[in-house]
């Protein structure tokens, strides 16, 4: 997406001469003649950079300054005059201009000018992701094989620009494996964008993606710029995609194939460069043959799928995991570091963590915060996991399936917690329900249900 830059001036000449120097260096560049319509621009669609004159009729150029930084500070102003002091120069830079050029303009003046502040403008995206990288890494904790793979899998995968698909259960870490592709990409210095298909209502999910244009619908008092704008060069993570009507599929898959789009209720194309993430707790499979997914949109997200493992599936990750949560919230709250006793982590080694990482993480928070010695014990643990030790089913959620499907899930949270609950012993869990050993080891096959001795499946990279 090309740099848009805005020409601020009275003088109709210096307007048109500005506009073919800077379209010449490959800009887009809109002009105005004054400081109030200026004003309404940037408020419609916010430019880069702005050149902007001192004296101008109604307001000057001073004033229009200060209004221009106090509600859009990340816009950079360079001031040109045909009156310049060093009294004007140092005010306008106390009012934040980037710099100051006098009258007449200079060709080589203004186009250094323009890429000293694109460079600057650059630098300064750079040192905020930097900064953002330091304080708070993203790691993928764990050493289970199956954790092994998928930072492999990233490896490969992160540098390219291919769409990738990543699936898990809720809580097994899905964002944080989107953000360590965008990371490890080649994009990291670009933004990366997050959108929760499920928690955005239907009927705003375009707009929210795509941007409007002022007008294009009651309430719409300004053009807003979408999601695809302001991940352009960037990545883009539709996180639930799954939940996203057919409707915006199709857009979607437009942008794919065409890398363009329209803000609602606009006419214009705009261009776009964005790789998209997208994520799902939901079987794709199963969505299209409902007839609530495309099958070629499907296709297109799913270039490089990554997998997440549940926590029941990667039991040697727990204690890493634990350990970790507990030096963390810690410094967080001040406290004093705890330690976790053998007996008390054998109890979160065997718990069958429904919610995955983010319920273990809340579970040893609450340890943190709520434990009053240096140490927590087995009754520590037992009493925070009280209530929590049922098969996690959630009864609302199989009330709104079919029977097939309501019982394949029942079974799959049933057999996964009880499993989980004798410490992935075959023998042990089928005689505790009270079927026979090769029925269940069947059973557990069937419903992809991982446990100890099974063979893992080969990584897509291998």
């Amino acid at each position: 997406m090309k740099k848009n830059i805005l020409i601020v001036d009275d003088e109709p000449s210096i307007r048109e001469s500005l506009k073919g120097i800077l379209r010449d260096e490959g800009y887009e560049v809109s002009v105005a003649s004054d400081g109030l319509s200026a004003l309404k621009k940037i408020e419609e669609e916010p430019p880069d950079l702005v050149f902007l004159d001192i004296v101008m009729p109604e307001v000057d150029g001073l004033e229009i300054l200060q209004k221009i930084k106090e509600k859009f500070p990340d816009i950079y102003v360079i001031i040109i005059s045909a009156y310049g002091t060093i009294e004007t120069a140092v005010k306008a830079l106390k009012y934040g201009a980037f710099d100051f050029i006098e009258k007449p303009l200079s060709l080589e003046k203004v186009v250094l000018t323009v890429k000293h502040a694109f460079e600057f403008l650059k630098l300064n995206q750079e040192n905020w992701l930097l900064r953002q990288k330091v304080f708070s890494p993203i790691r993928l904790d764990g050493v289970s094989p199956l954790i092994e793979q998928l930072r492999s899998d990233i490896e490969r995968a992160a540098p390219t620009n291919a769409s990738i698909l990543i699936t898990g259960e809720n809580g097994s870490g899905k964002e944080v494996v989107a953000r360590l592709v965008h990371q490890k990409s080649r994009r990291a210095n670009k933004p990366l964008i997050e959108v929760n298909c499920a928690a955005i209502p239907e009927e705003l999910i375009e707009s929210e993606l795509f941007g409007y244009e002022k007008g294009a619908f009651t309430g719409a008092s300004s053009r807003k710029l979408g999601k695809f704008d302001l991940a352009n060069e960037g990545t883009l993570f539709l996180d639930e995609i799954g939940d996203m009507s057919l409707k915006t599929q199709a857009k979607i898959l437009r942008i794919l194939e065409e890398r363009k789009f329209e803000r609602v209720g606009g006419s214009k194309t705009i261009e776009v460069d964005v790789r998209i993430i997208a994520a799902t707790n939901k079987n794709l499979l199963d969505e299209i043959n409902k007839g609530n997914f495309r099958e070629d949109l499907y296709f297109r997200i799913n270039v490089i799928p990554l997998h997440v493992p549940p926590l029941r599936e990667r039991k040697e990750d727990i204690p890493i995991l634990a350990n970790e949560f507990l030096q963390r919230f810690a410094k967080e709250q001040n406290l004093e570091e705890k330690k976790i006793t053998p007996e008390a982590m054998e109890i979160l080694v065997n718990y069958s963590w429904p919610g995955n990482v983010r319920e273990l993480r809340n579970i040893i928070e609450r340890l943190v915060i709520m434990t009053r010695e240096s140490v927590i014990t087995r009754e520590d643990v037992t009493r925070s996991l009280k209530g929590a030790t049922s098969p996690p089913t959630d009864l609302t959620d199989l009330f709104n399936l079919d029977l097939k499907e309501a019982k394949e899930k029942f079974e799959q949270q049933y057999l996964a917690h009880k499993l989980a609950q004798f410490g992935e012993n075959i023998s042990r869990t089928a005689e505790a329900i009270g079927i026979e050993r090769k029925y269940l080891h069947r059973k557990l096959k069937n419903l992809k249900i991982r446990f100890k001795g099974e063979t893992d499946k080969k990584s897509i990279f291998s």
